[in-house]
């Protein structure tokens, strides 16, 4: 016994790492198999080799448990083009599938359901179609589903209200019709309902008002009727429901008020679905449907009732129904008669309601795609206007997480455009196809106090100047832990990328756009240090080549002016360091450690000289040159003789005055601009 229990042992020993490995093999063939349908021409998922091993990080997007079992699959943004195949369904072990901001067609595999452990599910923004595989409610583990921005058909499969666990439910942005499932109500976790931008019909069911932890639903762009459920009035903004003609409501702000017309018509049969006694009772609202199994004889006997009381009951229903559609009647006419007057002086020329039809919303240049803001700091929300800043004029500026995300398909790396200890810039693109920089700063840097974050807040949305980059909106996310500064995108860069370049390179700027720049940087400076009625007067602080940025016709664009309003004083500290380094910080600041217009000044001085040079380092030769007025030894040899002399004196004569020692010898912005409008004519 002892010698087969030995061979037996051995046997095991020999067997195991033979299972081991054919165990990875199966993953590895899926993820092979997973590679042709995903990217067909073999652009992206190059490392995915049939002979590498998935968890040693070689291959892109993959990541593995402690079992080094395939745990999580993130290829966001990367441009794959194929399909999803149903080879995925055999990595058992997977908890995350990231495939959104893709261009990938064909259908949702059914296999998919299989993933028993899935817990993010993200197929959202491609070009996915056919309907939603009613198998997924048999993902008993997933958390999130999003598969929204697609072209989805077909009705929203009520066996998703199953799913116990899901906390965000996404689909808005296909086209699926039909009514939204009473299982919905069941799903006891959830926090955020999107089914905006459908054909969907029907009423909202009420069961969505049960929902303990709801606390967004979007409904709006439909086709849905009836009386919304009062209960969802506490999700206050969270609920978006405009742009549903037959869809009404008392005390929401975006639906017009319910009337006895529509007490009436509640009741009645839904035209947009076959009448209640049709046998496609599968096409019914759920809250029309009846037992299929009951006989005829059953069901006529239940309703049957004496034709007294029903005449007695419809004539007191009648009477009742005037009475109250006639109050309701008066009431809506004076609600509609405020709001016509309060919109009439209210206005904003060109301001786009966040529930325009989806067709005008693309076409439009607003940034907002809505106001709801599920994820935003608390205390904003109650802003008032003791802190300068009323919650009418913040919700203009207002983002939500959903929007940044989906213009930088989710803070993907390919869009970083810059990082720094406190911030990263991300390139993005709205909805409506406009071209944004998003800044991202730790909720850790900025103030701490909310009435002066609230402050910095107002003074940087009330800057409005040509050659300031302009700010579209800001989102806060506590959530998150972060702030987002939304701003318009400069296409060619900033200042510092247009110095130090070789002769011949696209970077090179003919004299004319130096001088256009100097004067744009100049007037910006000269809008911020200028006292307003909107606005006070303000220091820049970290004024350089790097803070101006150049437009398609190379106009300069200031950023990050007003910032330091809302940074943590030891961030602002921080970045002055860097400002000192480089030469830009002028030398009082060292004795008096205050911030001054002249030191802005001191700053401009030093871009001059940058911009006539072309160089990011202005050295002692070069200044020596500057002050004998020696051009050929300081003005920038790429543009080989080709500048104004006369112009080029003007120029750095301000600039040694900008750069003086003594702040009191600097003059005023006013001044330069004076200066710079009567520049000699190019000769």
């Amino acid at each position: 016994m002892e010698f087969v229990g030995l061979l037996f042992s051995l046997f095991l020993l020999i067997a195991f790492p033979t299972l081991q490995r054919v165990c990875g093999n199966t993953e590895l063939r899926a993820l092979m198999n997973l590679k042709s349908s995903l990217d067909p021409e073999g652009k992206v998922l190059s490392s995915w080799t049939s002979d590498g091993d998935p968890c040693s990080g070689s291959f892109e997007g993959i990541a593995c448990n402690e079992h080094r079992k395939v745990d999580n699959i993130t290829l966001q943004g990367k441009g794959l083009s194929g399909w999803v195949s149903p080879a995925v369904a055999e990595l058992k072990c997977l908890s995350g599938l990231y495939l959104h901001y893709n261009n990938l067609s064909g259908e949702i595999p059914r296999e998919i359901s299989n993933l028993a452990e899935l817990v993010d599910l993200y197929l959202d923004v491609n070009s996915l179609s056919g309907s939603i595989p009613s198998e997924v409610g048999h993902m008993a583990s997933l958390q999130v589903l999003q598969i929204c921005c697609n072209k989805l058909v077909g009705s929203i499969p009520a066996q998703i209200g199953s799913l116990k666990k899901l906390n965000s439910l996404s689909l808005q942005s296909n086209k699926l019709a039909g009514s939204i499932p009473q299982s919905l109500g069941n799903l006891e976790n959830l926090r955020r309902l999107d089914l905006s931008f459908n054909n969907l019909s029907g009423t909202i069911p009420a069961t969505l008002a049960d929902i303990p932890n709801l606390e967004v639903v979007r409904v709006q762009n439909n086709s849905l009727s009836g009386i919304v459920p009062s209960a969802l009035k506490d999700l206050r903004e969270g609920f978006q429901g405009a742009n549903n003609t037959g869809l009404c409501g008392i005390g929401f702000s975006t639906l017009r008020a319910c009337t006895g017309y529509d007490n009436v018509n509640l009741n009645q049969p839904d035209t947009s679905n076959p009448p209640l006694f049709s046998n496609h009772t599968r096409n019914l609202p759920e809250s029309a449907k009846f037992n299929s199994h009951c006989n005829q004889t059953h069901c006529s006997k239940s309703t049957r009732f004496p034709q007294t009381v029903i005449a007695a009951g419809v004539i007191t229903t009648t009477i009742t129904l005037m009475g109250a559609g006639f109050l309701t009647f008066v009431r809506y006419r004076r609600q509609k008669q405020k709001i016509k007057i309060r919109n009439t002086s209210d206005s904003s020329e060109g301001q786009l309601s966040p529930d325009q039809p989806k067709e005008f919303y693309t076409r439009s240049p607003s940034p907002l795609v809505n106001l709801n803001y599920p994820n935003g700091w608390d205390t904003l929300q109650d802003c008032q206007d003791g802190h300068g800043l009323s919650h009418e004029y913040l919700n203009t500026f207002r983002f939500n997480v959903d929007e940044v995300e989906s213009a930088t398909q989710y803070l993907s790396e390919a869009n970083l455009l810059g990082k720094s200890k406190f911030s990263a810039v991300y390139k993005g693109v709205l909805r409506d196809g406009s071209p944004v920089a998003i800044r991202s700063i730790n909720q850790t840097y900025c103030k701490t106090e909310e009435a002066e974050f609230i402050e910095g807040l107002n003074l940087l949305t009330s800057l409005r100047h040509e050659n300031l980059v302009r700010l579209r909106g800001f989102c806060c996310s506590r959530s998150r832990g972060e702030c987002f500064l939304i701003y318009d995108f400069a296409p060619n860069g900033n200042l510092s990328q247009c110095l130090d370049v070789e002769d011949g390179s696209d970077h090179v700027l003919d004299w004319s756009k130096r001088i256009s720049i100097i004067k744009g940087v100049a007037k910006g400076i000269g809008y911020l240090h200028r006292s307003e009625s909107n606005k006070p007067a303000i220091v820049h602080q970290n004024l350089s080549v790097e803070k101006v940025v150049l437009d398609h016709q190379f106009n300069p664009l200031i950023m990050e002016a007003g910032l330091p309003k809302l940074l943590a004083d030891d961030v602002v500290f921080s970045a002055l360091k860097v400002s000192a380094a480089m030469g830009y910080l002028a030398p009082e600041y060292i004795t008096t450690g205050r911030f001054t217009e002249k030191i802005d000044i001191y700053a401009f001085g030093v871009i001059v000289l940058q911009v006539l040079s072309g160089k990011k380092t202005i050295g002692g030769s070069i200044r020596m040159a500057l002050e004998s007025y020696r051009f050929e030894d300081f003005i920038d040899t790429n543009l080989k003789g080709r500048y104004s002399k006369s112009q080029a004196a003007v120029l750095a004569k301000l600039a040694m005055l900008c750069t003086h020692e003594l702040p009191d010898q600097r003059p005023t912005m006013q001044e330069v601009i004076s200066d710079l409008h009567v520049l000699p004519a190019d000769s």
